[in-house]
């Protein structure tokens, strides 16, 4: 899998090749029912199939004072892209030149210029190019004036509803990990740096490898049963705190896993942690003991869950 920067001309190897066209944070079923028709397409006309990614997420350029709402992280899209065949992904840095090109030039400036496409494939409800002027009618007209094929893919449906990024994060903000790893077909996951903490956990008889939460969305603050995956493909069953610490200054927001039967360092180390279920929301407590206890509980109950 190779990463491509979307401003600049594509390899020749890369030319003449299909290109999922979309944001694809999170990507889940509809987004892989995009790519797989790229795929698909790319292997029976023995093409390469390539990505095409925003960053950052367009909605973060004209709204930057949002709260955090990222699904995946570059790393964690380019990894679920080879996984669905994708030859490289081409990342388009989303910024205030990007944000100007009208949908006419932006086929035939990156499209066919730059990115050399034979083809496109995007869901039926894609927008694109200044003030959202363009859609998949538009891209078919322009494509076809610059021998472009396109197909539009239709949403997917889950429960009689649209799969969609917004469904995701309101499953998560509401703590129902199932439902969020029913649409995406897999635990969401935070990827992050290891750092160093305060070492409450540590003292507690529960050490913690803590992460920050970064620009990925809040799921609901409390504690959840989780696996982390390590580097060297090493997965551990663990509890992890996701939120602010209400009993311990100053607050913070951090993800703190404690996995089970483990004793490495992990400072320093890139690690992702998947959220499986959700067991308590943060609390408070009368003492340090009754914290302890109360961990010890918790992680009696991710045990149980993770058994299942």
């Amino acid at each position: 899998m190779e990463r491509l920067d979307g401003g600049s001309a594509v390899p020749a190897a890369f030319r003449d090749g299909i290109v999922a066209l979309g944001n694809f944070d999170g990507f889940h079923r509809g987004h892989q029912a995009v790519v797989g028709r790229a795929v698909s397409r790319a292997k029976a006309e023995g093409r390469t199939a390539l990505v095409a990614t925003f960053d950052p997420h367009p909605v973060r350029f004209f709204k930057p004072d949002l709260p955090p709402f990222r699904l995946t992280s570059l790393d964690q899209r380019e990894r679920l892209f080879a996984g669905a065949g994708a030859d490289a992904m081409l990342v388009y840095s989303f910024d205030a030149e990007l944000a100007a090109v009208t949908a006419p030039d932006f086929i035939t400036d990156y499209l066919v210029s730059r990115a050399g496409a034979a083809g496109v494939t995007t869901g039926e409800d894609f927008t694109f190019g200044k003030g959202r002027g363009g859609d998949v009618e538009v891209l078919k007209l322009l494509g076809q004036a610059n021998r472009i094929s396109v197909d539009a893919v239709a949403a997917v449906d889950e429960d009689g509803a649209p799969v969609s990024s917004s469904r995701i994060r309101e499953a998560l903000q509401a703590g129902d990990c199932r439902t969020a790893a029913q649409l995406l077909t897999r635990p969401f996951a935070i990827e992050g740096v290891v750092e160093h903490g305060d070492k409450r956990g540590r003292e507690l008889g529960f050490p913690t490898a803590n992460l920050a939460l970064d620009r990925y969305l809040r799921p609901r603050f409390g504690v959840y049963a989780v696996r982390g995956l390590l580097p060297g493909g090493r997965v551990l069953d663990g509890v992890a705190n996701l939120g602010t610490r209400p009993m311990f200054d100053p607050p913070k927001e951090l993800l703190e896993p404690y996995f089970f039967d483990f004793d490495g360092d992990l400072y320093g180390r890139t690690i992702e942690v998947e959220l499986i279920e959700f067991i308590r929301d943060e609390a408070s407590f009368d003492s340090l003991d009754a914290l302890k206890a109360q961990i010890d509980r918790d992680c009696d109950t991710a045990r149980t869950l993770l058994a299942r």
